[in-house]
């Protein structure tokens, strides 16, 4: 479904927002069901979780985990964020893999496992989110424990455990926020789901912020599970919709002010990004995966880096990006995309010249973002070596 399709409506004031029921599958395309003038509510800082204690029971001391946190000159102690996922051997018996996410999370100890050298118990403390699984709750036999913490490792798990003391207990959960649709137009499976009395249970739908061009800018999901309708405040035949229970997963409050540029438009000056802090740069990293993209496998020429604003490795992602594609493109949102991206596809991709001008100030500034898994270089200096194995020449001014 082309959003441009839907961005025209005859009254004074815009559609910004269509809701629409992807098609999971991606076979078939989305179903609109509705049109909005606004959005209440979207913007959120989600509260931090309710600090908890686990112990990783059973660690392999060859792990990447370990070696940072145990066996290393320098352990690591603060992990940051991370994910475990929680895979069944038999996935047929046992239900689909299940992900948690770790907030925020630090060693407290660590000793050797019991009767096996070989292993290293680990406790931390953490915020814990529990997956959003409709299955039982009882935890799968022979269970495989993976753990991902990009501190210290990217893409790939950081280390395993054989199980987790304190993650299967009733949590408190986050207050919900509800969502407001101002000035909405229902399609007909909205208004079928409306016409249902209270509370509804409805499939999660997507929300799709429109640009004054009628180009979509992100999607967020928006779970209708209670929905309550009245009259809009902007008239008309418009209703305003109120989602009570609308999930947690939200654009943050520094991202409002990054649409607000964005509803023009694709940005054409560059680092207009710079003038946010690290949360507003985020969101405009996410708001480039929609492109605009490069020629298909265009290679050769110079292109000037401007590396005055690279302070961590979100603006330094943007400058690359900017630098290769022009303002409000994308080059790849971790290490691992920008190596898919110098490989083809719509990009550019080797051999090309890469002038970064400034670049004392990104090695400086990323010195302390150090990869244990790729020898304890700094993120700057994996960078720089990333691009030049793959054929770029990199002039660092």
């Amino acid at each position: 479904m082309r959003s441009e399709e839907h961005a025209g409506w005859e009254r004074d004031f815009p559609v910004r927002y269509l809701l629409v029921r992807d098609d999971i599958s991606g076979e078939e395309e989305g179903v609109l069901w509705g049109r909005c003038a606004e959005v209440e509510g979207l913007f959120m800082d989600a509260p931090p979780l309710p600090r908890e204690v686990l112990t990783l029971r059973g660690c392999p001391r060859e792990s990447l985990l370990v070696k940072a946190v145990a066996d290393s000159a320098e352990p690591v102690r603060l992990l940051g964020d991370g994910t475990l996922s929680i895979e069944p051997v038999d996935l047929s018996n046992d239900g689909p893999t299940r992900f948690w996410d770790l907030e925020d999370t630090a060693v407290l100890a660590q000793w050797p496992t019991p009767g096996d050298p070989g292993r290293v118990d680990i406790v931390v403390g953490t915020g814990v989110k529990e997956d959003n699984y409709w299955g039982t709750e009882r935890l799968p036999s022979n269970p495989q424990f993976d753990l991902w913490f990009p501190s210290i490792r990217g893409d790939s798990p950081s280390g395993g455990c054989r199980s987790i003391d304190g993650l299967f207990t009733p949590r408190p959960q986050r207050p919900t926020q509800p969502v407001h649709l101002i000035g909405c137009e229902p399609a007909a499976p909205l208004l079928t789901l409306l016409s249902r009395p209270l509370p509804q249970r409805g499939a999660p739908i997507t929300l799709w912020p429109l640009d004054r061009h009628g180009r979509t800018m992100t999607r967020y999901r928006l779970d209708l599970h209670t929905v309550e309708a009245r009259p809009s405040v902007l008239g008309g035949a418009l209703i305003d919709v109120t989602l009570t229970d609308p999930a947690d997963d939200r654009p943050t409050l520094a991202a409002r002010a990054v649409w607000e540029i964005w509803s023009d438009g694709v940005p054409t000056l560059p680092n207009q990004w710079a003038q946010f802090d690290t949360q507003g740069q985020s969101a405009w990293l996410d708001l480039t995966r929609v492109g605009p993209y490069a020629p298909e496998g265009l290679s050769g020429g110079t292109y000037h880096l401007d590396g005055q604003h690279i302070t961590d490795r979100t603006s330094m992602l943007l400058a690359l990006g900017e630098a290769l594609l022009g303002p409000g493109s994308n080059y790849g949102r971790c290490l691992d995309s920008v190596a898919d991206s110098l490989c083809g596809g719509p990009s550019v991709i080797p051999p090309f010249t890469l002038v970064w001008h400034r670049a004392d100030i990104a090695r400086h500034a990323l010195a302390g973002h150090v990869l244990h898994h790729l020898g304890g270089r700094s993120y700057f200096e994996v960078t720089v070596d990333l691009l030049r194995k793959r054929g770029v020449t990199v002039v660092l001014q």
